[in-house]
């Protein structure tokens, strides 16, 4: 009976399947380096959309501090503003001349008094008033 695969030497049946064993480890050596890619990946995805939902919120905030900003520049441009009015009624009290103290007393006229009126009040208080202006003319 004849053997094809007795007929070759076992020195080349051995090289024959340790190039086979050879390409297997090599192929299963290159799946897991894709495997360890795919999962760098996917975490590489999720980090990237963290981030992107971090720089999302940081928009938002900078958006509010662009309008606070802009809050207080409209404020630290109505001090001039304030402060000329402060200046013209100091300036509209009269200057009292040197006499005795209890004279310099009852002459010095008061400066004029700078009121402060939260205009949220003033919207609530509209109709009290009205409602108080209507009692008053019935009486």
């Amino acid at each position: 009976m004849y053997r094809p695969t007795s007929s070759l030497p076992s020195h080349l049946r051995q090289s024959s399947l340790s190039t086979s064993n050879s390409q297997t480890s090599a192929l299963q050596q290159r799946i897991n380096e894709k495997r360890a890619e795919l999962e760098n990946l996917k975490q590489l995805r999720e980090l990237s959309a963290g981030l992107a939902g971090q720089m999302e919120q940081l928009e938002e905030k900078l958006s509010t501090l662009s309008d606070g900003t802009q809050a207080i520049a409209t404020v630290l441009s109505n001090w001039h503003t304030v402060l000329r009015a402060i200046h013209m009624a100091s300036a509209h009290i009269a200057k009292p001349n040197q006499e005795t103290e209890s004279e310099s007393e009852q002459q010095l006229p008061l400066p004029q008094t700078l009121v402060r009126i939260p205009m949220q009040h003033v919207d609530q208080s509209e109709p009290a008033q009205s409602e108080n202006d209507d009692e008053s003319t019935v009486k």
